[in-house]
């Protein structure tokens, strides 16, 4: 429902706005919003076009991560921290593998894998909920705002996306789509350990003891660490050593997906295929979404309604006395709680704007790849379980969303301007 009132108020605003202006004088508007539908309907079919090869890619690496137990793996290292995360689980219990597995697949970008599993573990909480009927247990809401944060490793889509974008706008040689990958985990991670510290002092849980602080605090201080560092630095040298840091990560991850892979003797090319198939019904798939929305904020862009909100912001931030560089990027986080779909469309239209390599293309970028879309996670798996009455889910959220997003500019400055 939120992603239909926002289509629809793209183009009614849109119109609205073309008539004031025709009024006006302006008398080219209305051919300017024709050829600003097709111009994104053209762009929503190439760069689909362009990313069912990169997903298939992508996705075929993650499965070949997944048969060769990576996710398992994952699981049984986060199995301790999520056992003081959630005490009204007792060890052993569905629930608890199921929460693990979840956590595991989001970080690995599986979403696919990532949505059962969360479903699965919804219910097995479900079994220890003693809340009123219809209301969210604690343990529920911590796991929901936890999968809110969304916490990735490797910000998979998002990768695949501004490298597509990158091929239709001439950029090969020197480009690195991956260079977004250290400033997205450290936002992620902002997100993340916001969304965990307000669900755990609204439950009143005991996070303060030394074995599991010290390691939160230990990750925590090397990011601020690594941020500190690079905003020393020239912005074209911490850009580079970003960029070679992601793409030496996730080279890295590959490899161990496959010798993983081998040790355990399953056939990778196979898992590979296998992959790569789901990767290009993907791309295809969002086709239609993907020409729905850059049609719409094509639209509304032509209008001139876009040039007018980012304009009163502008206004408003300048007459804080703060930099208004971040601004075009600012819609993406506002649309990702909403919407996932309408942020993408909003990230793909900024680096189609200002460039995909801008400073502003890699800011939308990582707010993208470090938020995950609030409403739908939390319709979605409280639903799944007749949960009506989400307590603190909302707040806590929301709260984790916003730290996200500042954390996004102020990261974003440190390290790529």
């Amino acid at each position: 429902m939120a992603l239909n009132a926002v289509w629809v108020g793209f183009f009614l605003i849109a119109f609205a706005t073309a008539c004031v202006r025709w009024l006006l004088g302006d008398a080219g508007i209305f051919q300017q919003l024709l050829t600003a539908m097709f111009d994104g309907a053209r762009s929503g079919f190439e760069i689909s076009l362009g990313l069912a090869g990169i997903m298939a890619l992508w996705l075929g690496l993650m499965r070949v991560g997944e048969k060769a137990g990576m996710v398992e793996l994952l699981a049984r290292i986060a199995q301790p921290l999520l056992r003081r995360l959630f005490p009204e689980v007792p060890a052993g219990h569905p629930a608890q593998g199921a929460m693990t597995l979840n956590i595991s697949a989001n970080l690995l970008g599986l979403d696919n894998a990532a949505t059962p599993l969360g479903l699965t573990a919804m219910k097995e909480l479900q079994t220890l909920n003693r809340e009123a009927p219809g209301s969210a247990s604690n343990a529920q809401i911590m796991f929901v705002v936890m999968n809110t944060a969304g916490l990735t490793l490797i910000p998979t889509s998002v990768i695949a996306i501004r490298q597509s974008v990158a091929l239709q706008q001439g950029l090969t040689s020197g480009f690195n789509a991956a260079d977004i990958f250290l400033p997205t985990l450290i936002v992620t991670f902002i997100g993340l350990l916001t969304g965990v510290l307000a669900v755990a002092i609204a439950q009143r849980l005991p996070l303060w003891q030394p074995r599991l602080l010290l390691p939160v605090l230990a990750v925590g201080s090397l990011l601020v660490a690594v941020v500190a560092l690079l905003a020393r630095l020239p912005a074209e040298q911490a850009a580079r050593i970003a960029g070679t840091t992601g793409a030496v990560v996730i080279l890295a991850i590959v490899a161990l997906f496959l010798l993983a892979g081998l040790w355990r003797r399953i056939n990778l090319y196979d898992a590979f295929i296998e992959g790569a198939r789901q990767g290009f019904d993907v791309a295809v798939q969002i086709v239609p979404y993907l020409v729905a929305i850059l049609v719409a904020i094509g639209v509304f862009r032509a209008s001139g309604g876009m040039d007018a909100i980012l304009g009163a912001l502008a206004w408003v931030i300048s007459a804080l006395g703060l930099p208004t560089e971040f601004l075009p990027a600012l819609p993406v986080g506002l649309m990702k709680v909403l919407s996932g779909a309408g942020a993408r469309g909003l990230m793909i239209d900024v680096l189609q704007t200002h460039g995909v390599d801008s400073f502003v293309g890699r800011l939308a970028s990582i707010i993208q790849g470090s938020t995950e879309t609030t409403f739908y996670v939390l319709a979605v798996y409280f639903g799944s379980v007749g949960v009506k009455h989400m307590r603190h889910a909302l707040a806590c959220a929301l709260l984790a969303d916003a730290a996200g997003l500042i954390a996004a500019v102020f990261v974003g400055y440190a390290m790529l301007r």
